[in-house]
Order: C-alpha cells, then sequence, then structure tokens
C-alpha cells in the first residue's frame, strides 16, 4: 500500500515547494523506491493554460494533453517518471466536476457542501491511482492561512485520520529570515506559520526550514521546542549553487531518513547518488562555455522559460559547458538595430509565445542569425516568426505575416481549424472557447530522411509535446523550399509542417513543438545538445 507524503508551505510563497517534493521524490527513488508525485492548486481556474506567463510562470503540457502547474516540470526532471492529468488538480477543476454531477441530478436532491463533497473529492484525486507506488509526495500550492486552501488542508487533515496508523507524514516548509540590523535569525514567522497549521488540526512530522547560512543550534532547538517537532526533524534548506545539487544536500541533511523513521521504516536500502553526484560535479566543472541570448516575451520573469532554461542547462551538461543565457526582451529589436545585442553570442533561441507584441523582434532576430551564420533554435511561435523572415526576405513574399495578428493577404501562419489525433479528428474555429483548445501534448512527426533534424535525432518517427493553435501553411511549402528553407519534419500525413531548417546554415532549425518539456539532466535532449555543439563550435571561430 502507498505511503502519503504531504507538502506545505508557510510564510511566504515561491520558497520552492516544488523543488522540494521534487527532491524529496529523487532521493527516495535513490533508496530504490517507486514515487509518485502530484500538485494541488487552490485557484479557481481549472488549469493554467489561460493564464499569463506574468501571473503563473510556465505552462507545463504532458503527454496526454494536460497544461499543467510548471512544477510538474520538476518532478519529471528529477524523477524521469512522466506526469499526466491526474498529477495536477486545481480548485476550479474540481467544481467543475461537482456542479456537473449536481446539474445531472448525481446528488438526488442533497445541499452540496464543501465539507463533505469538496473534500471528498480531493481525497479521491489523492487516492486514485497509487497501487504500483510505495511513496506517493503530495504538494499543496500556495501557503497555509489562505482562504482558497482550506479545503486542501482540511482533506488531507481527514486523510490522516482515515489512512491507516503510519501512512501519511507532513512536510511544512517555511522561511528562517536574517535580520542584519539584529545580526540574528528570527524563528518567530515559522512558529506561527506552524500554530496556523495546528490550528485546523494537522501536525507537521518534518519542519524544511528555507535560509541562507547555518542554522544555530540554538534557534533549531527552539524550533523544535515550540514547534512541537523532534529536533532532528527540523532540516535545514539552505541555497544551493544549482537545483540538481538539492537531492544531495537534503540527503546530507537527513531529509530522506527522516522520511522514513516518521513512517516507521527500518532498514531502508541505502541510497545510490551516484548519477546526481556526476550531474553536479558537471555543472561545478565545467571545461569552457557559451552564450546564448533568448530572445522572448516575458524576459522579466525567468520562470515563464523554466522548462527552456533547465533544456540549456541539460545541453551544457551534454556537451560540458556551462550555458550562460543573456536575456532580450523582443520588443527592442523593433526600434533598434539587433546587432550590438546579438554580434557577440553564440547562439540565438526564440522561444514560444502568443500574441503580436514583440512579433517583429523575433523575426530580426532570425534574420540577424540567418544572415550571419549565428546558431538559431525556433521553438513555436520561434519557428513561425523565422518563416516569416524566410518567407518575406528570402522567397520575397513582402506581406507575409500570421493571421493571429490580424487578416492578412500572405498567411504564411495561420489558425489551426483541423487536426487528427490518433484516428479521431479534432476541429476549432476563432470563436472556440481559449482554454483546453489548443494542439496539445504529445503527437508524432516524420522528418525527412538526411535532414539535419533527422541525423539529430538518430530517427525519422518522433513523438513530442505540442501547445499551440496556429500552423505554418503547408501551402508555403514548394515556394519556401525554393528560397532555401527546407520543411524537414511533418505530421504523418504531411499536412502540418513540423519543423523547419536552412540546409546551408552552420545551424538553423525551428521546431513546432517544445522540446524543452521532455529534456532531462539525465536524458539532455538531442536538440538541445546539439544546439550547444553548434554554439560551442561557434565560440571557437568567434
Amino acid at each position: 500500500m502507498a505511503r502519503y507524503i504531504f507538502i506545505t508551505g508557510g510564510v511566504v510563497s515561491s520558497l520552492g515547494k516544488g523543488l522540494a517534493s521534487a527532491a524529496l521524490g529523487a532521493a527516495l527513488q535513490a533508496r530504490g523506491y517507486k514515487v509518485r508525485l502530484r500538485k494541488l492548486d487552490p485557484y479557481l481556474n481549472v488549469d493554467p493554460g489561460t493564464m499569463s506567463p506574468y501571473q503563473h510562470g510556465e505552462c507545463y503540457v504532458t503527454d496526454d494533453g494536460a497544461e499543467t502547474d510548471l512544477d510538474l516540470g520538476h518532478y519529471e526532471r528529477f524523477t524521469g517518471r512522466p506526469a499526466n492529468k491526474q498529477d495536477n488538480i486545481t480548485t476550479g477543476r474540481i467544481y467543475q466536476e461537482i456542479i456537473a454531477k449536481e446539474r445531472r441530478g448525481d446528488y438526488l436532491g442533497g445541499t452540496v457542501q464543501v465539507i463533505p463533497h469538496v473534500t471528498d473529492a480531493i481525497k479521491n484525486f489523492i487516492l486514485d491511482g497509487n497501487d504500483d507506488y510505495d511513496f506517493v509526495l503530495c504538494e499543496i500550492g500556495g501557503t497555509v492561512g489562505d482562504i482558497e486552501g482550506l479545503p486542501f488542508f482540511e482533506a488531507i487533515r481527514q486523510l490522516g485520520n482515515e489512512l491507516p496508523r503510519g501512512q501519511a507524514v507532513y512536510i511544512h516548509l517555511t522561511l528562517l529570515p536574517y535580520i542584519p540590523s539584529a545580526g540574528e535569525m528570527k524563528t518567530k514567522p515559522t512558529q506561527h506559520s506552524v500554530k496556523e497549521l495546528r490550528s485546523i488540526g494537522i501536525q507537521p512530522d518534518i519542519l524544511l526550514i528555507r535560509c541562507d547560512r547555518m542554522i544555530p543550534e540554538t534557534e533549531r532547538r527552539k524550533l523544535s521546542l515550540f514547534c512541537n517537532v523532534r529536533e532532528e526533524a527540523v532540516i535545514p534548506a539552505y541555497d544551493a549553487k544549482s537545483i540538481y545539487e538539492v537531492p544531495l544536500a537534503y540527503h546530507k541533511e537527513g531529509l530522506d531518513t527522516q522520511v522514513l523513521e516518521a513512517f516507521g521504516i527500518t532498514g531502508a536500502p541505502a541510497p545510490d547518488f551516484k548519477r546526481w553526484e556526476t550531474i553536479a560535479n558537471g555543472i561545478e566543472n565545467p571545461e569552457g562555455e557559451v552564450t546564448i541570448a533568448v530572445v522572448g516575451k516575458y524576459t522579466v520573469l525567468k520562470d515563464a522559460y523554466k522548462s527552456l532554461i533547465e533544456a540549456l542547462v541539460h545541453g551544457g551538461l551534454a556537451n560540458n559547458v556551462k550555458v550562460n543565457l543573456e536575456w532580450v526582451e523582443s520588443e527592442v529589436f523593433e526600434e533598434s538595430d539587433p546587432g550590438p545585442v546579438l554580434e557577440n553570442v553564440n547562439g540565438i533561441l526564440v522561444p514560444g509565445g502568443f500574441g503580436e507584441r514583440g512579433a517583429e523582434g523575433k523575426i530580426a532576430a532570425a534574420e540577424y542569425a540567418r544572415k550571419h551564420k549565428i546558431p538559431y533554435f525556433g521553438i513555436c511561435f520561434g519557428m513561425q516568426m523565422a518563416v516569416i523572415e524566410a518567407a518575406r526576405n528570402l522567397a520575397g513574399i513582402q506581406g507575409a505575416n500570421s493571421t493571429e495578428f490580424g487578416p492578412t493577404d500572405e498567411p504564411v501562419v495561420g489558425l489551426m481549424t483541423e487536426w487528427k489525433r490518433g484516428d479521431a479528428s479534432e476541429k476549432r474555429s476563432s470563436d472556440s472557447d481559449l482554454g483546453g483548445t489548443m494542439r496539445l501534448g504529445a503527437y508524432p512527426a516524420r522528418l525527412s530522411a538526411g535532414s539535419r533534424i533527422a541525423q539529430i535525432y538518430g530517427t525519422e518517427e518522433i513523438s513530442e509535446r505540442h501547445r499551440h493553435r496556429y500552423e505554418v501553411n503547408i501551402d508555403y511549402r514548394e515556394r519556401l523550399e525554393a528560397a532555401g528553407l527546407k520543411f524537414a519534419g511533418t505530421s504523418p500525413d504531411g499536412v502540418l509542417p513540423e519543423t523547419v531548417e536552412i540546409p546551408e546554415h552552420p545551424w538553423f532549425i525551428g521546431v513546432q513543438y517544445h522540446p524543452e518539456l521532455k529534456s532531462r539532466p539525465f536524458e539532455p535532449h538531442p536538440l538541445f545538445a546539439s544546439f550547444i555543439a553548434a554554439a560551442r563550435d561557434n565560440s571557437r571561430l568567434v
């Protein structure tokens, strides 16, 4: 039977519950256990698919097409287990399902209430489908005391009583701030956070304390005393140079050991952290470095590109180099020459995005990379802008544009209205709801024999995750290929362009999908490994 670990947060948000959950999952995996990680988000959105990246950071997409919290990316990268739509739930989705049941009359005339109907739905979600796992880690979004999180806290409180004794453990992640003027660390915020948690019936078994310096033994004892937690279960969570050092750091501080002791597990297998040590050593001791310009639309919030950042790190690991990122807001290139910004970088990456703002700046970046033979990687929107640039400047289609920006006489990029998912046909229109209506999840593609991208993958059949509602218009293929832009990959039926490349360029590839979502530190995505290798070779020429 699976054991359950509930991870909650207090004091402030953004302390890193998702990373802590992923790191603990990795540490338990290192001991040979099978783990599953799940995220419970209290917001009323059905999913983060319609949220601005400024609001919620990256929207992570699973193979089965779920738009989820970015923490699921951490879960996948740290454990290697592919997440699915049953690993992330929101208040909005729970209420949507409950109200649908009420409208059908499933409650037989009864009054529908938060307790028991909402809390039961949360518990059913937590318990479903866990027979094959030793540990299920459930992260509760937000911080204790948030009004919208109360049903989730109540649900996990109830589970603590309903599960067999010793089958549930509670970990509370808090902040231990240092006050420079006083010259000391303050435990009071954590005391108040735990008091709030205990007031709703949850006693934490383990405290995970975020801090930027060593915790004095006196403060550790104080936390133990006032929070009613064993002193050895007060675990420091110090700042790390790399997120991939966190599993090692947590193990060193005894987190996984304390979890096992809280469950009463003795004689657990010794952990094997060899691959984590290899990753940490590779990050700490690179043999060189490259600089990549990321020309994006949401660069003020790096979480908007979380998987992208990590995939570039993985590409660096594959080549034993450090990857330095130069963040460039694409709107800058709509008013100025990109040369002074891009002339000294080793590679240019244009990521996904939505809307017209900054689009011309991304087109300018693609043009600069093409003309100056700088390795270029266009992802989703970045591929579309590269195609528009080639259409205008190579094929002479002066009015080339995307219908996403308004009516155009040359719709080189247009709204997708129909596509195949397996044997089923999916249809959309401009009047469709925004939420959940894009081409989402894993789709197969066929790569042209002899193309550069087929050589990179080492196969002509691939499957990658998508998230888009606009597509390059296949009707322009002949003119664009005559001008030098090769359509190197399409959907199996040949209707939807999936990849483009310029064979005469050192490295110029655009993909309609999001390869960053499938990159792992132990298995860097081949496109990112190849892109960084090209950037490394370019650095030798500069």
